[in-house]
């Protein structure tokens, strides 16, 4: 399959391909699936770093779809990852739901990359939802020393059983159903947030936003200049757009 314009210009901007072979997957929640793969090289040629993500192609009626998606578990000497499908309907969660074992599937590098806050925080301000949940879990893997408050957006209760890896020391959760097309979250956030903010006085603090494309717009130009965080302690990036 060819992957179309976009393809080209992933080239044009270094873009590598690599090809996937599904080796199983697991019905993880009723709409959240994961699917394990070997790399076809990919992370012998370019390492491994947190919240990594490559770009899967799917074929979406005869034309090349893709969609961006985050490494779960990389292991660099086998060769292998998962990744995770917040379920809905489209080519990606067709794919996911009917892949056996031995379907390959292409890929494209281009984009990732992470950059550790410096100075570290004392404690990291994480809201997400399903979508971002390996990154969230990816996140949180690479600084487990670091405290935590996530808010997390759900559509279903279904999703109170999905695989957030959190430690009940360092990690608080506060769920917030998806209401409003995304408003119920910001407005908790903006209620919840400046108070711990005003705690966390002097632990240069990392706020980390990752939900549908409009949330996350709102709340990052909240986060940056309501509450005057310095652009290079908020991470923010929408993963999906509402329709």
């Amino acid at each position: 399959m060819g992957h179309g314009w976009e393809g080209v210009v992933l080239k044009l901007f270094r873009g590598r391909d690599f090809t996937f072979t599904v080796t199983g997957a697991e019905q993880v929640a009723e709409h959240y699936r994961r699917v394990h793969l070997t790399d076809g090289g990919l992370l012998a040629a370019a390492g491994v770093h947190p919240t990594m993500w490559v770009r899967l192609w799917f074929d979406n009626a005869g034309k090349p779809h893709q969609r961006a998606y985050t490494l779960v578990d990389p292991d660099q000497d086998a060769g292998t990852f998962s990744l995770e499908f917040a379920l809905h309907d489209g080519a990606a969660s067709d794919w996911a739901r009917s892949c056996a074992l031995g379907d390959t599937i292409e890929a494209t590098l281009q984009g990732t990359g992470f950059t550790a806050p410096d100075p570290r925080p004392r404690r990291m301000f994480v809201i997400g939802d399903p979508a971002s949940l390996p990154a969230i879990n990816s996140l949180l893997d690479s600084a487990p020393e670091i405290p935590a408050t996530l808010w997390f957006e759900t559509s279903h209760d279904a999703d109170e059983q999905l695989p957030l890896r959190l430690d009940a020391e360092r990690h608080e959760l506060r769920r917030v159903p998806r209401q409003g097309g995304g408003a119920a979250l910001v407005e908790r956030v903006r209620g919840e947030l400046p108070e711990l903010l005003e705690k966390d006085d002097g632990g240069d603090p990392y706020v980390w936003i990752a939900c549908d494309t409009a949330t996350t717009r709102t709340l990052a130009a909240y986060v940056r200049k309501e509450l005057a965080l310095p652009k290079e302690r908020v991470h923010s990036l929408g993963y999906w757009r509402a329709t």
